[in-house]
């Protein structure tokens, strides 16, 4: 069997990896019933509905014919890079960073920092839409986490909490 669409089989395939890894992952917890959600029945039910899409996409790619295959180009590892350093520097802001003594930055300072980090990954830079953009969503996110959901997770650095 020929593969019709690379680039639809293969995020089929990274649909199907990613969702079966979060089915199993999830299938740790305590997955309780319908009507008693454990902690793992939703992320397990989303992972397996990702996993079925990923197949069906996967399936379709090699039934569905298109005119230059669909090939995969390039892996952009510039904007990989930046995506990815963004996440993990937003993940050390909220968290800090214990084994090298550097304690929790905040929603706020995390927010901006992921902003500015991921910019770098396109092609144009442009500080004020930046700017502009990360006050926004620290703003918004500010609103929808603390103000609605009430998580509990340091907004500032410790250096301005009272």
């Amino acid at each position: 069997m020929r593969i019709q669409s690379q680039k639809d089989f293969y995020a089929g395939l990274m649909f199907t990896v990613a969702g079966g890894g979060f089915a199993a992952g999830a299938s740790q917890y305590s997955l309780g019933n319908g009507a008693k959600m454990g902690p793992g029945y939703f992320p397990l039910i989303l992972g397996l509905l990702l996993a079925v899409l990923g197949c069906a996409i996967s399936l379709k790619s090699l039934a569905t014919p298109t005119a230059d295959g669909d090939k995969i180009g390039k892996i952009a590892w510039k904007p990989l890079f930046f995506i990815i350093t963004a996440n993990l520097v937003f993940g050390a802001s909220i968290g800090g960073l214990p084994v090298i003594g550097l304690k929790p930055l905040g929603l706020i300072v995390g927010i901006c920092l992921l902003t500015y980090i991921a910019s770098h990954a396109g092609d144009e830079h442009n500080f004020k839409e930046v700017a502009v953009l990360a006050v926004v969503l620290a703003a918004l996110s500010y609103v929808a986490f603390i103000l609605l959901l009430k998580l509990q997770f340091p907004v500032w650095p410790d250096l301005f909490a009272a």
